[in-house]
Formats: C-alpha cells, sequence, structure tokens
C-alpha cells in the first residue's frame, strides 16, 4: 500500500516573530511554488514537485550556486594560498556500481532502528522514542520516561510524559539499564505498544538488468559526493588542473527517510549541490576554514541575512572518526523555531573516501605534486606523492529554496494584499512585470514591445510577466505574492513623454523613470 501525505501544514507556530507555516505552504500551492507529488492521487509521503514559479525559483538558485562555486568560484577571490580559486564541473549518474555503497559504509552503516507501534500504525526511529526506567534503576527512586535521542523541548511526546509520569529527562541509549520495563511510541497514549526495534537501511535499492536477482541490486545514490570521488583520477588525467582544486556537481538524491516531514525540509528525493575541494594535508585546516566562512557569507548574499541564519561548528563528539572539523549552516525554520535546522555542512573528510575506494577498487587514486618536494639543482622540484585531503561544502537546494521562501515571507497589514514575499532578486522566479494601466488608448502595445524587449535581454534569467486584466492594484499584488521585485506601468503619460512608473515590491513606493532606461535600471538590480 502507497503511503499517502496530506497537504495541510504543521500548526501555526504560536510564538512572537515565528512565522505561519501554514500561511506558507499555502502561499506556495496558490502560487504554483510547490505542488503534493501525485496530489489528484492523494498525494505520496515524503515527495514534494516543485510549480511553475518554485522550479524557477530552484533553477536560479542552483545557477547562482554553479556560477558562485564553479564557474567563478569564491567571486573570484584568492584563497589561502594566495591563489585563484579553481574547480571544475561533473555530472554522475543517480545509479553507480553497489560496490561504491560498500567503500562508502552506506550498505552497512546506513541504517537506523525502527519500531512501529500498534496504537497509532505510525512507524518511528527507535532513538526517537521514549524507554521507561523502572524505581530504583540509573534514574533513581522515581519511574521516569527518557529520551533515548535528542527531542524539541516543547514537544507533544514531552508534555504529555510530564503530565502522566511528572519526570522527563535526556539520556544516552547506552545509559539505561535492560531489559526496558516499558516503551512509548510519540503519538501514543500508553506504553508497550511499540515493536521490538529492527534495522532499516536508508537507501532505495532496484535492479538493474533482466534478471531480478541479488547479484543484480543497484542502489539510488543517497549523496552525490561519491560519484565525484570515484571520477577524482579521471578528472586530473584529463584536464590541466593541478591541486588545490575542487569538482562540484549538483543532482538528486534519495533516502527512504522514516518520517518524512516539515514540508520540503525532510523528504525522500531531494536535491543536492555538493564541491569536494581536494588540497594537501598540510593546508586542509586552511582551507577548511576559508570555505566555511565563504558559504556562511554565500548565503548572506542571496538573501538570508539576518538573526535567522547562524554558523555552527560542532563539537568533537559530534565529528566522524575521520574529520578534523564539520561547520553547518543553520536557518531558523518555522518549524524549528525557536532551534535551527540544517541547511549545509562543510566537513572536512581528510583522505578517507580516496582512501576507501583506493582500497576497495584497488586503483591508485593518490595524486603526484611537482610543486613540492626536494629543490633540484636546476630549481625545479622533486615532487611529491600523496593522497589529497578533502573539504567538502554540501548544500540541500530543496532546503535553500524553502528558507528563501520562509524569509521572504512578510505580512504588512497596511497593504492592499498583505502577504509578500521578499525574494533576492538574484533568486526571484519573475523578474519583472510590465502593465498597462488600462487595457486601451494603445497602452497593451507600448506594454508589450516593453515586456519583449525585457525578456529578451532577462527572460534566460527568469519571467517577465505582462497582463492588461483586472485593477493595477490587483496585478500589484499578484506580483507581490510571487516575489516579483518590480513592476512597470505604461499609462496615459507614457504616451505623451515616453515615461513609465516603477513600483518596488518591498516598499510599494513608485518613481518615473524613461523608458528607455528601464533596461539599464532593471539589469543593475537584477546584477547582470
Amino acid at each position: 500500500m502507497t503511503e499517502s501525505q496530506s497537504f495541510p501544514a504543521p500548526a501555526t507556530a504560536s510564538a512572537p516573530g515565528v512565522k505561519p507555516m501554514d500561511a506558507i505552504m499555502a502561499l506556495c500551492k496558490r502560487r504554483g511554488f510547490v505542488f503534493q507529488a501525485s496530489d489528484i492521487y492523494g498525494g505520496i509521503n515524503g515527495f514534494w514537485d516543485y510549480g511553475p514559479l518554485g522550479a524557477q525559483l530552484k533553477k536560479n538558485l542552483r545557477d547562482a550556486w554553479w556560477q558562485d562555486m564553479i564557474m567563478n568560484p569564491c567571486w573570484g577571490r584568492k584563497g589561502p594560498n594566495g591563489e585563484r580559486v579553481r574547480c571544475v564541473p561533473l555530472e554522475t549518474c543517480i545509479i553507480q556500481h553497489p560496490r561504491t555503497w560498500e567503500a562508502s559504509g552506506h550498505v552497512s552503516g546506513f541504517n537506523d532502528p525502527m519500531v512501529d507501534c500498534k496504537e497509532t500504525k505510525g512507524r518511528y526511529r527507535y532513538d526517537h522514542v521514549m524507554v521507561y526506567v523502572p524505581a530504583g534503576g540509573e534514574a533513581g527512586d522515581k519511574p521516569v520516561f527518557a529520551y533515548v535521542g535528542d527531542q524539541p523541548s516543547e514537544s507533544k511526546q514531552k508534555k504529555k510524559a510530564e503530565k502522566t509520569f511528572g519526570a522527563v529527562r535526556s539520556v544516552p541509549l547506552s545509559s539505561i539499564p535492560q531489559p526496558w520495563a516499558r516503551v512509548i511510541g510519540p503519538d501514543a497514549e500508553k506504553p508497550g505498544t511499540l515493536t521490538e526495534p529492527r534495522m532499516f537501511n536508508l537507501m532505495f535499492d532496484t535492479i538493474s538488468g533482466a534478471i531480478r536477482d541479488e547479484a543484480n541490486k543497484v542502489y539510488l545514490r543517497p549523496e552525490t559526493a561519491q560519484g565525484v570521488f570515484l571520477h577524482f583520477k579521471n578528472v586530473v588525467d584529463s584536464t590541466r588542473v593541478k591541486l588545490p582544486f575542487g569538482i562540484g556537481n549538483t543532482g538528486r538524491s534519495f533516502r527512504n527517510e522514516v518520517t518524512p516531514r516539515n514540508f520540503t525540509f525532510r523528504s525522500r528525493e531531494f536535491e543536492q549541490a555538493e564541491l569536494e575541494f581536494f588540497c594537501h594535508p598540510d593546508e586542509s585546516l586552511d582551507w577548511y576554514r576559508f570555505w566555511r566562512d565563504f558559504r556562511m557569507e554565500w548565503w548572506k548574499s542571496i538573501g538570508l541575512a539576518g538573526e535567522n541564519l547562524i554558523l555552527r561548528e560542532h563539537d568533537k563528539d559530534e565529528l566522524s572518526h575521520y574529520s578534523q572539523g564539520t561547520s553547518d549552516v543553520e536557518y531558523r525554520f518555522p518549524f524549528t523555531a525557536p532551534g535551527f535546522g540544517e541547511l549545509e555542512g562543510i566537513a572536512h573528510r581528510g583522505c578517507y573516501d580516496l582512501t576507501q575506494h583506493q582500497t576497495h577498487s584497488k586503483v591508485k587514486l593518490d595524486y603526484f605534486d611537482t610543486t613540492r618536494g626536494e629543490t633540484l639543482p636546476n630549481g625545479g622540484k622533486k615532487g611529491e606523492r600523496y593522497i589529497p585531503h578533502c573539504i567538502e561544502p554540501a548544500a540541500g537546494l530543496d532546503r535553500g529554496a524553502l528558507a528563501l521562501i520562509c524569509e521572504a515571507y512578510t505580512v504588512d497589514a497596511s497593504r492592499p494584499s498583505p502577504e509578500f514575499l521578499k525574494l533576492h532578486p538574484r533568486v526571484a522566479p519573475i523578474k519583472a512585470a510590465v502593465f498597462p494601466l488600462v487595457d486601451k488608448d494603445g497602452m497593451p502595445e507600448v506594454a508589450e514591445r516593453l515586456a519583449d524587449d525585457l525578456f529578451a535581454r532577462f527572460g534566460r534569467h527568469g519571467f517577465i510577466e505582462t497582463d492588461p486584466k483586472q485593477s493595477i492594484g490587483k496585478r500589484y499584488a499578484r506580483m507581490d505574492e510571487a516575489g516579483c521585485p518590480f513592476c512597470f506601468t505604461v499609462d496615459g503619460d507614457t504616451l505623451k513623454d515616453q515615461t513609465v512608473t516603477v513600483r518596488d515590491r518591498d516598499t510599494g513606493s513608485q518613481q518615473r523613470i524613461a523608458i528607455d532606461k528601464v533596461p539599464g535600471f532593471l539589469g543593475e538590480r537584477l546584477g547582470s
């Protein structure tokens, strides 16, 4: 039986300053940003489709990442080595050789313990339920319901447990005495309704070829990064790029999340934008700090500047055994407030991935660096062979698009249409709208010529809208909800003095400019 999901959002947040997620989701559907996948069949849990505006918003975000990370990395600035940052693109398949995922550790380690609830028919990660610690146990003389994993401090489960049992505390799984007396599910009314835990692999598997047997089983990739490591040697051999350099790619990944939730934040099919930056081990910490700081700066540059964006350095006990450092760019989404949710991770992966694939494939993936080693009599270098270290800035494009929408969502009760999106012009799906004030007296023809001119110049970046119908106020309101930054209105004076009215989305202010100055005005503000 296929899981389905309804479109209603989580409950509207009541805390001051927290934006209403249900209203944001309603706007996304109404204006064509995000739809349920398979909507006419009731939807399918963990999958979302992007409508016309959402598809263009996400493309603009992807293009901005591609331009600033690959084509013109870090806006042309120099890295810690004093040289311009160098990166090249790659595009890899969703399905790779299954041994890829054995080498990466996903086959053996990409598992979560799962339990089913006989009362609610829900399925949960076992480290997201509560375990009963009996009287006289580790928790003391009083019976206590303890969280196994981290839980929101104001969760429904915690409030219910405190009301029923009087005490709840967070403890690591290893510290809970066994056997456990009782276990309670997040939505259950009483303990003892959960099944025994069983391991659940998060990778989707399928069959490659005509024979449906275990020998032909392959996986949909759970991340795009591994394809880059597989082609490290090919890229080095086929290009003139020298270390340090990065290989970047974007694409779909798949994780069979047990409990997909929070709109597009956690879904089973999602898009990533990842860079694997390879460098000498001695320079790796400097490059880690460089990419950590730049990625934070980049998200600010496209509209997330403010108190909702933070950079969080992982504590040592959070790090993978091979990592020398990891930081997360985190955004305060309405459903995580007052806390934050991960938007991008910047990880120092050391030489772990290349070493793993070299071991499993028996193909040498080291690098011969002619700029290092002892100085020869002729002034050259003897050279040094080593396995590069890797710094990985890994962003989620779906989470990025959602963060941009949440940050842009604005309510101003004084406006005729109180809801609007203050999207940064670089990512806004509609770049401009051209309206005739009324649908007569030659105004539609002038507006259409101006719209055609703007489309020819800026259409590759997004939509240029034109619409002669309804009142000018309603047309402005539609553009505000869609996040269009500028509207140009052709009126009676245009026919006399060749000027138009420019309306700014954010302020609602208007000014007159010459019609032949419109392309320059818009291009300057779009950065193109």
